[in-house]
């Protein structure tokens, strides 16, 4: 004789299916959100409070160069190809602050795809998923990370943009707007939502 599913049963069976099915709809739009962006991702030697004040230190001179080789009013493609042509420069700009600092960690500069958890900056929040990011490693590359967005430039020091500025520059749709910026309620809820579900899936697979 078969059992009947319980009241409580029912409701998680229920609350887990819209939790893959909301979790299926935002992954489709971090998606999205990712092929319109190129991450910057600075990792530091160690984290020790010298080498910390270092990687910030070398994030600020790799942005002033990155900004130099931006075509102005470029594309996405534009400004992935000016990284990928200038790694070598970059990350000598690294280095030039780090032996200004009276250090000899080697820098590395790469273009890469990489896993992002959620981020709140100021004013927008970028959910957690697989982005292109411009790489700098200080080191031995195992200290804490600093991340922003090279591509719209939202982190080129005077040069940077607001969320709604990239949205008028054509960089983000008004949806991409809305979910990344407290125009969508819950945002960040929604992106930690998404982090967890991708843990969930991990355990059933």
């Amino acid at each position: 004789m078969e059992r009947r599913l319980r009241k409580w049963e029912l409701a998680l069976m229920a609350g887990l299916a819209a939790a893959f099915l909301a979790g299926g709809w935002l992954a489709g739009e971090q998606r999205e959100l990712a092929d319109s962006v190129i991450r910057f991702h600075v990792i530091a030697n160690s984290d020790s409070q010298a080498d910390q004040a270092l990687k910030l230190a070398v994030r600020d001179g790799v942005l002033a160069a990155a900004q130099t080789f931006y075509p102005q009013d470029g594309t996405l493609e534009d400004a992935r190809a000016a990284l990928a042509g200038h790694l070598e420069d970059l990350a000598a700009a690294g280095r030039t602050v780090v032996e200004q600092q009276g250090y000899s960690y080697p820098v590395t500069a790469q273009l890469t795809r990489c896993w992002f958890p959620t981020k709140e900056y100021e004013g927008f929040a970028l959910p957690a998923g697989n982005y292109d990011a411009l790489r700098i490693v200080i080191g031995e590359g195992e200290g804490q990370n600093w991340w922003c967005v090279a591509f719209p430039p939202l982190c080129l020091g005077a040069a940077s943009e607001s969320v709604e500025e990239a949205a008028q520059a054509g960089y983000f749709t008004p949806d991409q707007v809305a979910l990344v910026t407290e125009e969508d309620e819950g945002y960040v809820l929604k992106f930690k939502s998404l982090e967890l579900l991708g843990q969930l899936q991990g355990l059933f697979s």
